[in-house]
């Protein structure tokens, strides 16, 4: 007979008292799940983790003294091994975003039931991410949004000027290339560097290449 799998160590850190019981009590209802703390702000939790050193701690967003996403840095920070499961009362994309470049093993919303929490909790013990479904269409607009700032839209004009720039033309033998005048690739230049966020050739090459296109 295989011994019993050791039961996940949860904490609990939720600044209103009732929901904060609640999820405590579907925890302790939990076979798997072993309740070692609680904590109603910031840097109680911080305290906590390093005094109990959870597998998984459930930390609302939105919290005084030190929010969620200042509790995920500091345990980021201080290689703890605690996982992070964030909890929000509303879906925002840009919070969605920051809690999973953070290093947040979840990110769920406070209606969540209570068996669903836990389940999640299960499985961000056992390396998953786990996120709302709220949560991941939130996340998907966001990367989209930043992904159109991140890789700027060129006109045909403009892409083909890049390509022959970047292949080491001079603005006058692009434009013999491309039977425009000096002046007219000068001005497709200086719309290049604007939209690059650049002041020069080099520098427009070096970030088209690091954004994708040139690919």
């Amino acid at each position: 007979m295989s011994p019993a799998a050791p039961r996940i160590r949860v904490l609990v850190v939720e600044d209103h008292p009732l929901y904060r019981k609640a999820v405590i009590d579907a925890v302790k209802s939990r076979a798997n799940l072993e309740f070692v703390g609680e904590a109603a702000d910031g840097r109680e939790a911080l305290q906590e983790i390093r005094r109990a050193l959870p597998d998984v701690a459930v930390v609302d967003i939105l919290m005084p003294a030190l929010d969620g996403f200042d509790v995920l840095n500091v345990v980021k920070r201080d290689a703890l091994p605690t996982r992070i499961l964030l909890l929000t009362a509303s879906v925002d994309s840009a919070d969605a975003y920051k809690a999973i470049g953070a290093g947040a093993a979840g990110c769920l919303l406070k209606s969540t039931g209570v068996d669903e929490l836990c389940d999640a909790i299960a499985a961000v013990a056992r390396g998953e991410t786990v996120l709302a479904v709220e949560v991941q269409a939130g996340l998907a607009g966001e990367i989209r949004m930043r992904s159109t700032v991140e890789r700027p839209v060129l006109s045909p004009r403009e892409h083909e000027i890049l390509v022959l720039t970047a292949a080491g033309n001079s603005a006058p033998e692009v434009a013999t290339q491309l039977v425009l005048s000096p002046a007219t690739v000068r001005t497709h230049l200086q719309h290049l560097y604007d939209k690059l966020g650049v002041s020069d050739r080099a520098a427009a090459v070096a970030e088209a290449m690091r954004r994708g296109l040139l690919e």
